[in-house]
């Protein structure tokens, strides 16, 4: 399973532009102390694994973010494939073939009709 997700403290001081970078800092390294595939962005966090170690990881990246204010906002979404492992990046890896060879009715990059 690849799961994204996002999770942010609230009610509790921040800095003054109000960013929680350094409560989002302790939920990455809790993932990257995790050994599983993992890849961060500007919103999400992605990690694959199976379910119950990607829960964990989740569970205690929101546990140290918690210390961080009252509240903690966690947002996921699952990819849920049996079978399959290495996802997160052979999904990018199909995406980009297809790109290149053009959708269907679509001319590819670089090919004019």
């Amino acid at each position: 399973m690849i799961l994204a997700f996002s999770v942010a403290p609230s009610g509790g001081e921040s800095s003054s532009d109000g960013s929680v970078s350094e409560a989002v800092a302790q939920a990455v390294a809790v993932v990257r102390a995790s050994g599983l595939p993992h890849r961060t962005s500007s919103m999400f966090t992605e990690i694959e694994g199976e379910w119950d170690e990607v829960f964990d990881v989740v569970k205690r990246a929101t546990e140290a973010v918690a210390k961080y204010g009252s509240r903690v906002s966690l947002v996921m979404k699952a990819d849920i494939r049996p079978g399959f492992t290495g996802e997160l990046d052979g999904k990018l890896e199909r995406l980009e073939r297809a790109i290149e060879g053009g959708a269907p009715g679509t001319p590819a990059r670089g090919r004019h009709s």
